[in-house]
């Protein structure tokens, strides 16, 4: 074999193209193929090139047997750079090792625990592979494994874990002691209840995971972890119930999730929900957030999939319809009878949200429109600004208050709130801006916004006041009419992971709709959702 073939063979162990091996006489033109002796060169040398860039790229991500070499590479991941990054050199029974991990993310008791036990070795106790040595016999930690991929073990340590590496070996130790900076429980603060748990999600994600797993002891539980971000790498936890959830469902959630390409997600599940659910410029949501762990369990029992996403405190459960955005988990804590009578309430309070304002604007417009009973609706004094505008700049205004509420220090609130009420309504309708009937539907819109569960669609529901009043200031009745039937054909055919999102309304599902509009006894609702088209319908275990 010439040297030119052993080469063109080395090339194609290696490489991904496998060019067939030709003699040095075979390179010159063959007859009636059509391609000269310059062209052939140029590919063959295209091939060796080819190769050769793919075996540097696989020595790339192997790891260097020589620790200066390593130390090296770590120069370039930030080390004697980044202040956090931290690598101790030490040597344990003549064997020189380096500790890599990064400052704050790592449990120190542990690593020192590790570090006083390798002191105690001499160079008798390690064998001709020092490496099964450390994992098997000397170091102490709960979770070791090895890993031969250079990029993989970078981005274990940059996830919180510290890597061990042994002069003359190509393989680390992964020593999984992560301890990640996390603030306490707390109750959430858009989902309180009055009895029940206090505990909530935080920016921890196995802190969240294991609050889930705390209720739910069931050996079905999954938790699938993967990695989104090319950048962040931030991790993202599926959960389900084996034996319950939809196969095409689950199926159909991991491969949207798996097809997101970017460079990251710093602002963690909201930016996954816009990568994996295209909803374009629909202001509803498609996905129920949550930060209660007894709320997600229950989801998880119903056939629904959750998906954590790292330093995010809310958790994405999918699929999810308008009606399940508008039920709270104080009316599970209740009797069967209160907790229908507050869902009552919450309904009428977001209907009233919804079309209290657009009505009274059509009353006030048209008089003559008005039923005998509803005769004292409307001003007697229509003030300086017409109604309409005077209703978008009072929604506005409380826009405005809203987002200054949230940048108000804890400390202030009590003073914004004062100015807000005294200073700001209480003038502008003693000067004839605004008129007393105005402020006081526009405040129990707000209250029926603010008693929706969902934060989101509160917002979007906003969104559709302020159509449904423009509608009736330009068209009337018309306009009224014709602007509700579109948001109604719209929600209608809005899906979330290709599930209606109206359902039970539409489709119809008569038992599915009686179990909303009644809080049932738990006894009496003995079968999941059909919508989540789970494999086990019936919620109760067969008994003898």
């Amino acid at each position: 074999m010439s040297d030119w073939q052993r080469e063109n063979e080395e090339v194609s162990r290696d490489g991904d193209i496998k060019p067939p091996l030709l003699s040095e006489d075979q390179m010159q033109e063959e007859p009636g193929s059509g391609r000269g002796e310059e062209e052939t060169d140029a590919v063959d040398v295209a091939h060796v090139s080819h190769g050769n860039e793919k075996r540097k790229e696989k020595q790339n991500k192997r790891i260097p047997a020589n620790l200066n070499d390593v130390l090296k590479k770590l120069e370039e991941m930030g080390y004697k750079t980044s202040f956090d990054v931290v690598v101790r050199e030490m040597t344990f029974g003549e064997k020189r090792t380096a500790l890599f991990c990064l400052n704050g993310l790592v449990k120190e008791e542990v690593l020192t625990e590790v570090l006083m036990r390798l002191t105690f070795l001499e160079p008798g106790d390690l064998s001709s592979d020092a490496l099964h040595s450390f994992l098997d016999f000397y170091v102490p930690a709960a979770q070791v494994d090895k890993e031969e991929n250079w990029d993989m073990l970078i981005t274990f340590v940059l996830a919180g874990g510290s890597a061990l590496f042994i002069d003359g070996e190509s393989t680390a130790l992964k020593i999984d002691a992560k301890n990640f900076p996390a603030r306490g429980m707390e109750e959430p603060s858009l989902e309180k209840v009055v009895r029940g748990a206090r505990d909530g999600f935080n920016e921890t994600l196995m802190v969240n995971i294991s609050l889930v797993r705390r209720r739910l002891r069931d050996p079905k539980l999954r938790y699938e972890l993967v990695m989104v971000g090319e950048r962040t790498k931030t991790d993202v936890c599926i959960a389900y119930i084996d034996d319950i959830v939809d196969r095409e469902l689950l199926k159909s959630i991991k491969d949207k999730i798996s097809m997101v390409k970017v460079d990251g997600l710093p602002l963690a599940d909201k930016q996954l929900e816009e990568a994996t659910i295209k909803r374009g410029w629909s202001p509803f949501p498609l996905v129920r957030y949550s930060e209660r762990p007894d709320t997600v369990a229950a989801h998880l029992l119903e056939g629904a999939v959750a998906v954590f996403v790292d330093t995010s405190p809310s958790v994405m459960t999918l699929p999810t319809t308008y009606t399940d955005l508008v039920q709270h988990a104080e009316e599970n804590r209740q009797t069967p009878f209160i907790g229908t009578y507050l869902r009552w309430v919450r309904f009428i309070g977001i209907f009233a949200s919804l079309f209290m304002l657009p009505l009274w604007l059509l009353f006030v417009m048209h008089p003559e429109f008005k039923p005998p009973v509803l005769e004292f609706l409307g001003p007697s004094k229509t003030g300086k600004i017409p109604i309409f505008v005077q209703f978008i700049l009072v929604e506005i205004g409380v826009d405005l208050l809203r987002m200054a509420s949230v940048h108000t220090p804890t400390t202030l609130a009590t003073a914004m709130s004062l100015v807000a009420a005294i200073l700001i309504g209480d003038i502008a309708v003693k000067t004839g801006l605004f008129v007393n009937e105005v402020i006081l539907y526009m405040a129990i819109a707000a209250i029926g916004m603010f008693a929706t569960p969902s934060y989101e669609l509160g917002l979007a529901n906003r969104i559709v006041r302020l159509v449904l009043l423009m509608a009736v200031a330009a068209f009337n009745v018309p306009g009224l009419v014709i602007a509700t039937t579109v948001i109604v054909i719209f929600l209608v055919n809005e899906r979330s992971m290709n599930r209606p999102y109206m359902w039970p309304i539409i489709p119809f599902d008569a038992k599915a709709l009686l179990s909303i509009v009644i809080r049932q006894p738990l006894l009496y609702n003995r079968t999941r959702p059909n919508i989540l088209k789970p494999q086990q319908r019936d919620k109760m275990p067969e008994t003898s």
